[in-house]
């Protein structure tokens, strides 16, 4: 596995951890190599945590990449929408364990997977697009607007606000808050207890719940092909 997401696998849970840079800027490579994590963690029939470092899961997109071309940054877009898609509609649970800063594509992550915990502490997440001067892609609006309640998907998407954990929890961005030296224990304890699924059932509901939200993401990921961001 690339050192850009380490892979442990231990009694039936596959931890991955972003270790990119400071930030863990979601690059393609580092798409890349979570999309063969993913792979890796279905051969092995495990129920997935992903985390990132102390103080941060991602700060989002590769900026270099996005600023690089727009040919560029639609590639990078696009094929981070394909990640989440996948995430939605991974066979087996995904519980992302936020340390910290979960901004733009890093807050995505958070929206993909099926439970979120994060950290006390003056972190922030959201999706501050419209801050840096880019105009929300459409799967990303979709997709906030699946999971997010209504006002904080306007707060987010529209207004690029950033939230404390606890407020990000009350819009939607995590299902749990807890203190930093709990997280991985508590991440792993909520793994631990979604193995106990029927993972079929799962994985069955799973895609009937989010059919809808599936079939708008394919639609977006193609407008998204088409525009400059």
């Amino acid at each position: 596995m690339s050192e850009l997401v380490a892979y442990h696998l231990e009694d039936g849970i596959a931890t991955l951890t972003l270790c990119n840079g400071k930030v863990n800027a979601l690059s393609p490579a580092v798409i890349e190599a979570l999309d063969a994590a993913l792979t890796r963690a279905e051969q092995d029939r495990a129920v997935v945590v992903l985390t990132g470092q102390p103080g941060i899961l991602s700060g989002g997109y590769d900026l270099k990449v996005m600023t690089s071309s727009p040919e560029n940054a639609k590639a990078l877009v696009a094929s981070g929408s394909a990640l989440s898609r996948r995430m939605l509609v991974h066979p087996f649970p995904i519980v992302v364990a936020c340390p910290g800063h979960a901004v733009a594509k890093g807050a995505f992550l958070l929206l993909s997977a099926d439970y979120r915990i994060g950290v006390q502490g003056e972190f922030r997440v959201g999706l501050n697009e419209v801050q840096i001067g880019m105009t929300m892609h459409h799967s990303g609006i979709e997709l906030a607007r699946d999971r997010l309640t209504k006002p904080g998907f306007h707060r987010a998407v529209i207004n690029g606000e950033m939230f404390e954990p606890q407020e990000a929890m009350s819009i939607g961005f995590f299902d749990r808050v807890v203190a930093s030296e709990q997280l991985m224990p508590i991440a792993l304890a909520t793994a631990g207890q979604l193995k106990q699924l029927n993972m079929t059932a799962h994985r069955n509901t799973k895609l009937k719940a989010r059919r809808g939200l599936v079939e708008l993401l394919d639609r977006a990921i193609e407008l998204d092909k088409q525009h400059v961001i």
